[in-house]
């Protein structure tokens, strides 16, 4: 369950730094233990029906909500190949990885601010840097994961309560670092709002 915290959020040097401060009401992180943020997928352009089907077979269990800069990572009992996929939802602030169904690794996050917000969507990751500098805003994005052409990416950030981005999805280094060496190209992020699938259930395409 969503517990909401008003917070005066300023904006992190996360790609790239102001100074605004903005008024908005965000949920606090909470890890969800059986209705897990996981959307049915759009189907990518290069994919067919069959090899959409993603089924969520295990879920990390972690008690309560997970604060900001927390993260857990456990491969233990997870097949060491299989499809990878990783989910953001930007309600619970929190992102997940899968590896063949098995969630790996989650983490509390960052995400825009009201003025450049997070897009929802699917996306492949198109650009893996792990010494990535924003060229819009000279900041430093490390293990950068490039979702889109016009920046928006997951990557390293200071993830502390009142901290926004420009619209990237930002995780705690040691997460980025570990999420950075087990996706690779063409690996499926699902962003969401709220959205969740029980596990059990099937990801199938639209």
């Amino acid at each position: 369950m969503l517990h909401p915290s008003y917070l005066a959020l300023g904006v992190a040097a996360m790609c790239g730094a102001t100074s605004v401060t903005i008024a908005a009401t965000r949920p606090a992180p909470a890890h969800i233990l059986v209705s897990r943020v996981v959307p049915p997928v759009t189907k990518l352009p290069h994919e067919d029906a069959a090899s959409v089907a993603y089924t969520i077979k295990r879920v990390l269990p972690i008690k309560g909500a997970m604060h900001m800069g927390e993260f857990h990572w456990d491969e233990t009992g997870a097949p060491s190949t299989g499809r990878v996929i990783v989910t953001v939802d930007l309600a619970a602030q929190v992102i997940s990885i899968f590896r063949d169904g098995y969630e790996i690794g989650t983490a509390a996050v960052l995400y825009g601010a009201d003025a450049k917000p997070t897009p929802t969507g699917v996306y492949p990751i198109t650009q893996k840097d792990a010494t990535h500098v924003s060229n819009i805003y000279d900041a430093p994005m490390p293990y950068m994961l490039r979702l889109t052409n016009d920046g928006i990416s997951i990557h390293a950030s200071e993830v502390r309560d009142g901290y926004t981005t420009h619209g990237c999805i930002g995780v705690p280094t040691a997460f980025a670092k570990k999420l950075f060496d087990a996706v690779k190209l063409g690996d499926t992020v699902i962003v969401t709002r709220g959205e969740k699938l029980d596990v059990g259930k099937p990801v199938t395409a639209a």
